[in-house]
């Protein structure tokens, strides 16, 4: 059984969760009218709906455990970037804020001695060093490319299979 104060927390991670499948899903839709970024908005959408999986595991997650997992209202995200770089750096800003989240909720668990969502846990802390590691990746490339376009001709033909590595 979880407790409420768990509970509460892991609530506010479906929002957290939410929130990060909507943010991707208005940089897919971005990228989808942009010149030539196919691979970019492809990337996108992935994690957008990859995001929307992490949420549906933490809602039942919470439901399984004996709790009540709270769909929330989303505030509406960023629709419009100035770059495809300043939207890979926003990404990268995203995926630190959520493993930031992550990590207090598993400290939060270790104190209220809740290691059954400790273990659930570590699923989402091993996803965010790779979710971390690849939004690095992304903007370290971009950094590279610069205004050249055919290094970002390059990216967006790379990036498809970039988060399959």
């Amino acid at each position: 059984m979880l407790s409420k104060t768990v509970q509460e927390a892991l609530n506010d991670q479906v929002f957290m969760e939410a929130q990060s499948s909507q943010a991707y899903l208005a940089m897919a839709s971005w990228a989808e009218i942009q010149p030539g970024l196919k691979g970019v908005t492809q990337f996108f959408f992935r994690h957008s709906e990859e995001e929307r999986q992490h949420m549906l595991k933490l809602i039942h997650y919470i439901n399984e455990r004996g709790g009540f997992a709270v769909v929330p209202a989303l505030a509406q995200p960023v629709l419009t970037f100035v770059s495809l770089k300043k939207a890979f750096e926003q990404l990268m800003e995203h995926e630190l804020k959520v493993s930031s989240s992550i990590n207090d909720l598993v400290d939060l668990c270790l104190k209220e001695k809740d290691y059954a969502t400790h273990n659930f846990l570590q699923w989402y802390v091993n996803e965010q060093i790779e979710e971390e590691r690849l939004a690095r990746e992304c903007n370290d490339k971009l950094e590279m490319i610069g205004d050249d376009k055919s290094g970002l001709y390059l990216f967006d033909r790379d990036i498809m299979t970039m988060d399959a590595q």
